[in-house]
């Protein structure tokens, strides 16, 4: 799977400084894996790319707390993207397009982030990425960086500030260490950031004092006072205060700025001394960047404009079949090993029966091979003239290849719509979808059990010790079966001893892990957290997921709800056009288009013309409408899909989890052996702490993501539909169905005015 190929190779990248391809291929591979998860997003696995930054920190260091999270940066492939960047900006902050944008654009530099917190000027601790929040404390080892002072500098410092930006190790610093290494018979490294994160990480820090390791400074994590206006400013300062900065650094206005400091880049990047991925673009009023903020793991007011991919020729050997966790048949496609970027590949997702089919390709074909962003390459042709004369179109499976023999089904919405996933409804019967439960079950973002990992998995599987999760705290605490692995070859007294402590250690767990580690169809690590805090405990989860799945929407609600160029406003006006049945006064031979203008004034032309093309008549839309609105979700199926980062789909797959006797089955079980953590609670002391929230209508002195953030900051919970728990509802100019809901139930109703009053 490629978010697995991902995960392996975040791995080796971030705590074993050992990475079996480049950069330039991680990046090929991750965008990759972003669109395809734009274009199917069923397929977004929970260990996606997309849902995490960087990796858990090793073990041989202390833990260090960020004071602000270390989050990663999307990234950009093309000039097209980079303007769309500019253009997000400026749809955000309802910028006009004359109005000037300033940017900085800066080296994005090859090396190893990291963090130094100075408290009055003294540098007092270092800590590198690690998984965003918890990096590792590298303090001893950065002391010994001459690019980096004990002391700042000057003055107008902040008495706190994390000074972030990237060790790194020059081109002739890193020629001349391999060489040294070599020369003495230990590890030489494949890349010079792969040294700078070696070095850095060495337990002696006499070791890394060796290594002429350098630092560029770029940024800040948490500072007790504001010290700039603008990035530029900020870099100025940070330059002044003893740091080193990329010289290549500029100040950039609007898309062509951003379009232009690229080729310079890009040009300049031959003849530096060190190492550059791609140019950072950031905008440089802070002020904006506050406003812009975050989403999940990225901030919207930054963006990585990495340097092309590389692409090879190979042939395809053969296609193998991979089951996942959730029982979605992936093709794989085995490879004539082949070097890319300095790696070499032997392996590439092909994703589904209708890529193959669309691409045409066959066992034995020469094909182009691409590698980008992070782990597995995709190929993306066929050379169709070195095609043999004995290659036969790929014949899909149509039962799971495992002993059990299951049919495939091809799996459907639930308003009967074919999808391109080719499924095995064996479950946990089936050994593939077993075992990949309880690999995702340990992994490191949901129970993150030490020393169960797929060999332990699959070993006590095949002896059925385990067959699902709950299994494996019992294993736990069974002295037999404990004795008997002490008598297995691979096992002895320690390590048994550290298995049971592995396990000991995960019966209490956090909320939001305990949701995550259920392996839910789209519910990943982001959507866990949210639904962590709305309920807080997990019998308010388990209570209004159970309650959930039994008010699912019928068919013809979720084919209106999800037919592409329908959105929430328009599928209510449309509810309520059926709930009236009012019989308006339209001429009989009126095309449909004209109908639905005349009858729900709310729509638009894009979702007219989406209702025309689905139900071409009339009579037919009338009668799908009818059947919507006597369909509509119930309460508790409402509250979860309300969720701001839940949504209706992961609510339905949330719904149909709980529904299975089976699931059930299994959760009572698990639940018997665990203490999950209620979730931290938020902010108590604000004016709108612990209500529920709706935004509706136009905002005119904030966007709606401005707005939600600073409910979220401020303790709210901010839902997507209104119901009996909404505590707040916020209308703007042309709020509809949602403000009329609001005041039939008695609900609070604030103009935008009134709500930036009462958050003060």
């Amino acid at each position: 799977m490629l978010a697995d190929e991902l995960a392996a190779h975040d791995l080796r990248y971030h705590q074993q400084d050992d990475p079996t391809i480049t950069d330039a291929d991680y990046d090929v591979l991750k965008r990759r894996n972003l669109e395809i998860e734009a274009r199917f997003p069923h397929l977004t696995r929970d260990n996606s790319p997309s849902l995490k930054v960087g990796a858990a920190r090793a073990e041989a260091f202390s833990p260090v707390e960020h004071g602000a999270p270390m989050l990663s940066l999307d990234n950009a492939f093309a000039d097209s993207e980079a303007e769309e960047f500019d253009a997000r900006i400026r749809r955000f902050l309802r910028l006009s397009p004359s109005e000037t944008v300033g940017y900085t654009a800066e080296p994005k530099i090859d090396g190893l982030s990291c963090s130094i917190r100075y408290e009055k000027g003294v540098l007092v601790q270092a800590a590198t990425r690690g998984d965003g929040r918890v990096g590792e404390d590298v303090t001893a080892n950065v002391r010994t960086v001459g690019d980096i002072p004990p002391r700042l500098l000057g003055e107008g410092w902040p008495d706190v500030i994390e000074v972030r930006g990237e060790v790194y190790l020059g081109h002739e610093a890193f020629i001349a260490l391999n060489a040294a290494a070599e020369e003495a018979g230990q590890k030489t490294y494949a890349n010079p950031r792969n040294a700078a994160a070696g070095s850095l990480r060495q337990i002696d820090s006499t070791v890394t004092a060796r290594r002429p390791l350098s630092f560029f400074a770029y940024a800040w994590g948490e500072i007790s006072a504001p010290f700039a206006q603008t990035q530029w400013q900020a870099l100025g300062l940070l330059k002044a205060w003893g740091f080193q900065t990329t010289p290549q650094s500029e100040r950039v206005e609007n898309a062509a700025g951003l379009l232009a400091a690229y080729a310079r880049m890009e040009t300049e990047r031959p003849k530096l001394a060190y190492d550059i991925d791609g140019v950072v673009y950031k905008v440089d009023r802070l002020d904006w960047q506050q406003r812009l903020g975050f989403v999940t793991r990225t901030p919207r007011w930054a963006i990585a404009r990495k340097f092309p991919a590389q692409q090879a020729r190979t042939v395809l050997e053969a296609i193998d079949i991979q089951v996942g966790r959730t029982g979605a048949i992936t093709p794989v496609a085995r490879l004539h090993p082949v070097t890319v970027g300095g790696v070499v590949v032997v392996n590439a997702t092909l994703h589904n029966a209708d890529e193959i089919a669309r691409k045409d390709i066959r066992v034995g074909d020469t094909v182009i091979l691409q590698r980008a962003g992070d782990v597995i390459p995709q190929i993306v042709s066929v050379v169709l003239d070195e095609r043999p004369a004995s290659a036969e179109p790929f014949a899909f499976p149509t039962h799971c290849p495992c002993n059990l023999q299951t049919p495939l089904t091809t799996e459907t919405t639930v308003s009967g719509a074919e999808t391109v996933v080719r499924r095995c409804t064996g479950e946990f019967a089936c050994p593939f979808q077993r075992l990949a439960h309880l690999r995702h079950f340990v992994s490191r973002r949901a129970f993150d059990i030490e020393g169960l990992g797929e060999k332990q998995l699959t070993a006590f599987s095949e002896r059925g010790w385990i067959t699902d999760p709950a299994d494996i705290f019992a294993l736990a605490r069974d002295v037999a079966k404990m004795d008997e692995l002490r008598q297995t070859d691979g096992y002895g007294e320690t390590s048994v001893s550290n298995l049971i402590a592995g396990i000991e250690a995960r019966r209490h767990i956090a909320l939001d892990r305990f949701i995550y580690g259920l392996g839910i169809r789209h519910v990943g690590e982001t959507t866990s957290i949210a639904l962590a805090r709305h309920f807080e405990t997990v019998e308010a989860f388990v209570g209004g997921a159970k309650a959930a799945s039994g008010q699912m929407a019928s068919a013809a609600y979720a084919e209106l709800s999800e037919l592409d160029g329908v959105g929430p406003t328009a599928r209510d006006a449309i509810l309520a056009f059926a709930r009236d049945a009012a019989d308006f006064l339209i001429p009989p031979d009126a095309a449909l288009e004209e109908r639905l203008r005349l009858s729900i004034p709310k729509l638009n032309v894009r979702t007219r013309e989406a209702l025309a093309g689905r139900y071409e008549t009339w009579d037919a839309f009338q009668s799908a409408a009818a059947e919507a609105a006597s369909g509509v979700p119930g309460e508790a199926f409402l509250e979860i899909a309300g969720v701001d980062q839940v949504g209706p789909v992961a609510a339905r797959m949330i719904a149909e989890f709980f529904g299975e006797d089976h699931n059930r089955h299994l959760l009572d079980k698990l639940l018997e052996q665990l203490t999950v953590i209620p979730a931290q609670r938020p902010k108590a002391d604000t004016a709108v702490a612990g209500k529920t929230v709706v935004f509706t209508g136009a905002l005119e002195k904030m966007t709606r993501d401005e707005a939600k953030a600073q409910a979220e900051s401020l303790g709210a919970k901010v839902a997507g539909s209104v119901s009996k728990k909404t505590d707040i509802v916020v209308a703007g100019p042309g709020a509809g169905s949602k403000l009329k809901q609001a005041t039939d139930l008695g609900i609070q109703v604030l103009t935008e005015d009134e709500w930036l009053a009462l958050v003060g």
